[in-house]
């Protein structure tokens, strides 16, 4: 309370009414996974596809990554992280088809310089038909940019191409990340050779290598990815415990997971250990929701056996989504299967923006999808939607569309997938908007600011449509008062504050009863 001690008008501003809640946000991705560039492990904050290839380069041959982030803007996503883990492919050149079976892919002539290894972009002659000219790159450092000493030096490197020991392309390039990167020049500039980044702290050497058909040998960093890559330690802020310094993140992707698998790298109980990792994650943090892909070339009743006899999964802060999907992959010029993830969600975040949190995200398009790995029936999905797989299917005239919103959850309070999320949203805008009370006088005065103000807030959530009921006490409930705050509770400094809302819950099965009747017979009367 001010103290006046001289005649005059005074104006104070105080506090009235309550302080309104603001809801946060529910859409922002983390996706997990492998790249040709980029800092390994550090959570990245991307806001659209040209950032995304700018710090980690473009769609790459058995990396999934840039499929499942490019997926998601395409279907609506907004802002997302991505963490680069592991080393690099162990098996260079591996691939396999939408089954499964593995491809023969062609190898290309390539060499390293550095931490770099350059790729050439034809096959090489023994991939040809006929010989192929020899390549060559030499890599030197660029003359000084200016007359002034120290002060014209450059940072930048020239690398020069050779066709049979002949010169027919010169470049300008740097290591730091920007528009002369060599990845980048490589990438849009040369018509004969790409480069890819192995090590970021080898930098690219000086030096002259010929590109020969054989795969180079490992680096001793290479090694096949563990589970221990993507589950990563807090402490060093690697894997999904890196995930855990960023608040913004509300759904949790590891498409390729199932790289290794398809290359035969890791087999299922690896894949069920990295899926258990994320799992617990989320649930750690318990404001964000795992994506999960099922393994590739898998029948309905082969993914219906690993749901229940070797994964097993019991969560509400996951959901599990089958089949895979048919893409155009720049990487090789063809349609391509990916797992799913990336492009659920994104359509996790086009349903929020359109709909709100509390509609499930289901019966909604996959844009980008060709067609899928496996034409779901009616028949098929009544073995898969009880034990929580969401399938995608294809409807005549309709598209591809996701069919099914259910988390992995036993338990029939948790089971939609927008029952979680509505809670997961409503939790955290609760706890965000209700910092204020700390500290406050506890007494009936603060409990009746708190009630208005989480009132407010869940009316307005109400009138949005995200709650069941004809009115705001049918909806929800807030209770904070003596009954909730007694003596003993006040002299261990806490607030109870108890609240209950009724969630509005899909029409999963929409039934339409016909019935018969004679005509000019009237059955309202009876």
């Amino acid at each position: 309370m001010p103290t006046y001690l001289s005649p005059g008008v005074y104006v104070e501003e105080v506090e009235a009414g309550s302080r309104p809640i603001e809801g946060v946000g529910t859409a922002v991705a983390a996706f997990v996974g492998f790249a040709p560039c980029g800092p390994f492990h550090t959570p990245t904050l991307v806001t659209n596809w040209g950032q995304y290839t700018k710090v980690f380069g473009e769609f790459a041959e058995d990396y999934y990554l840039a499929h499942a982030v490019y997926g998601y803007f395409l279907n609506g996503g907004g802002n997302c992280y991505v963490v680069r883990v592991g080393g690099e492919r162990t098996a260079e050149g591996d691939g396999a088809t939408g089954n499964g079976r593995a491809k023969p892919v062609p190898r290309k002539a390539q060499g390293m310089l550095g931490g770099y290894r350059l790729v050439s972009r034809e096959w090489a002659s023994g991939g040809a038909k006929g010989g192929a000219p020899e390549l060559s790159v030499e890599v030197t450092d660029s003359p000084p940019s200016g007359d002034g000493g120290e002060a014209g030096a450059s940072d930048k490197q020239t690398i020069v191409v050779k066709q049979d020991g002949k010169p027919v392309e010169t470049h300008q390039v740097t290591t730091k990340r920007g528009k002369d990167h060599v990845v980048t020049v490589l990438r849009e500039q040369s018509k004969l050779i790409t480069a890819e980044e192995v090590d970021s702290n080898a930098g690219l050497a000086k030096g002259t290598v010929t590109l020969r058909p054989e795969a180079p040998p490992p680096a001793p960093a290479r090694r096949e990815v563990a589970a221990d890559d993507y589950v990563g330690d807090v402490a060093e802020r690697t894997g999904f415990g890196g995930l855990e310094t960023v608040d913004e993140v509300t759904m949790v992707a590891v498409p390729d997971l199932m790289s290794a698998y398809r290359r035969n790298g890791v087999d299922l109980e690896t894949v069920k250990a990295v899926q258990l990792g994320v799992i617990a994650h989320c649930e750690l943090m318990g404001d964000r929701m795992a994506i999960l892909d099922a393994p590739p070339g898998l029948s309905p009743q082969q993914v219906r056996e690993w749901r229940t006899d070797l994964a097993g999964y019991d969560s509400k802060y996951a959901s599990l989504y089958y089949p895979w999907i048919k893409v155009f992959d720049p990487a090789t010029g063809t349609n391509e299967f990916v797992p799913p993830s990336g492009h659920i969600a994104g359509v996790w975040a086009r349903n929020d923006a359109g709909r709100g949190v509390h509609k499930a995200p289901a019966n909604e398009v996959v844009r980008g999808a060709i067609t899928l790995a496996t034409q779901v029936t009616k028949n098929e999905q009544e073995l898969l939607n009880p034990v929580g797989v969401n399938c995608i299917r294809t409807f005549p005239g309709r598209g591809v569309r996701v069919w099914g919103a259910r988390t992995l959850s036993s338990d029939p309070a948790w089971r939609y997938l927008n029952v979680r999320r509505l809670f997961n949203y409503l939790e955290e805008s609760i706890l965000a908007g209700t910092q204020w009370v700390v500290f406050e006088p506890n007494d009936d005065a603060l409990w009746a600011r708190i009630r208005r103000t989480i009132s407010a807030f869940l009316v307005m959530e109400w009138r949005r449509g995200a709650l069941f009921g004809l009115t705001p006490d049918e909806a929800f409930y807030v209770r904070c008062d003596r009954d909730t705050n007694p003596a003993e509770s006040i002299d261990l400094g806490q607030v109870v504050c108890e609240i209950g809302v009724a969630p509005v819950k899909p029409a999963e099965f929409v039934v339409f009863r016909l019935a018969q009747f004679s005509g000019g017979t009237s059955l309202v009367n009876e």
